[in-house]
């Protein structure tokens, strides 16, 4: 054949490339390129690398609406929450993303009220209309047993972010809350408070009666009890604790120090603290929960537990795509411990 006759000849399309070729060239079966595909762990790197070598040579471009029509789902992983933290919200988001971001998955938030009685069937009529991968739970929805009932009955995978264990290990995520409520409550002993006020989160969260186990636990390793009288609920928002702070300010014997559930709340002791003429930490000591970025740009900075909500949402992701991917050795229950961030809004008495 001359070398016009080659000129002439038109190059295959790379639109008309399948994933039977890519097979054929790779030496692989059908199956472990759509393996590799779908980041599933269940293939060798050096396989891995050869397969998408050939996808980037050949330009081929899987099909999304193709993949999730073999898989009977899209390629949507939902966020479901009902947490009032909007900083919690965006850290979550974010860890989720960094695992799905150079996957073919994709991200939808699905805020609810788990106040509304009708919650529930909004989140079956979510799943039933988008036929999504799979779906992570945060609290305090992950703590409804009968939502988790209903996706398993919808064949809807989900892993559930709570601080307990709620579920089999491979569905589930923990997060230590009490031991880094206890840990607020060692600290704050042991600058001298003695008559210390918490602030934790609604009844409905299941982490507001851990974080309020937990500090009252260690308060009591110290020989202090946690009065009645100064344990207020907030709702886990900014003016829950400007409200709740102003509540114990007011009274004669007020608090030395105030751990409140989360960050948000925190930030509001401080305002209700100023209102009142305190100083922090000289008149008042803060510990919050969770290490939110406003904890370190607040002043006097927040004392705080941190939280790895970021690194909770990354493992909780990751999970979701390994269950997808028929992964084993899903056995271990994962967990993440808490570490207290002692900064400038605390100090001794």
């Amino acid at each position: 054949m001359s070398d016009d006759e080659h000129e002439s000849k038109p190059a295959r399309d790379r639109s008309q490339v399948t994933i039977i070729d890519i097979a054929r060239m790779a030496g692989v079966s059908k199956k472990t390129v759509s393996r590799v595909i779908n980041e599933s762990p269940l293939v060798r790197e050096e396989t891995r690398k050869k397969v998408k070598e050939i996808i980037a040579e050949t330009g081929f471009t899987p099909n999304p609406q193709a993949r999730a029509l073999a898989f009977r789902k899209s390629f949507l992983v939902g966020l479901v929450y009902d947490n009032p933290s909007p900083q919690y919200v965006v850290n979550m988001q974010r860890g989720i993303l960094d695992t799905l971001g150079d996957t073919a998955f994709q991200l939808v938030l699905r805020p609810c009220d788990r106040g509304d009685e009708n919650y529930r069937e909004r989140v079956r009529s979510f799943i039933v209309q988008h036929k999504p991968h799979g779906i992570i739970l945060t609290p305090s929805v992950s703590e409804d047993e009968t939502l988790a009932e209903i996706l398993r009955e919808e064949e809807c995978d989900y892993v559930r972010i709570a601080s307990l264990e709620l579920d089999v290990p491979s569905r589930s995520i923990r997060t230590h809350d009490a031991q880094g409520a206890e840990m607020a409550a060692a600290h704050l002993a042991q600058l001298g408070h003695k008559r210390i006020g918490h602030i934790h989160g609604p009844k409905t969260f299941r982490s507001a009666h851990e974080r309020l186990s937990g500090f009252r636990s260690g308060l009591e390793s110290y020989g202090l009890e946690l009065a009645p009288e100064l344990t207020v609920e907030g709702a886990y928002t900014f003016d829950s604790g400007v409200s709740s702070a102003t509540r114990l300010l007011n009274r004669r014997d007020r608090p030395t120090a105030i751990f409140a559930g989360n960050d948000e709340m925190a930030v509001g002791v401080y305002v209700a603290a100023r209102k009142a003429g305190l100083r922090i930490p000289e008149d008042l000591s803060i510990v919050g929960f969770d290490d939110t970025p406003i904890s370190a740009r607040i002043w006097p900075p927040l004392t705080t537990v941190r939280s790895p909500i970021r690194e909770v949402g990354r493992a909780a992701a990751d999970l979701l795509l390994k269950r997808g991917s028929g992964s084993e050795n899903l056995e271990e229950l994962q967990s993440f411990q808490l570490e207290l961030i002692v900064r400038e809004s605390t100090r001794s008495v």
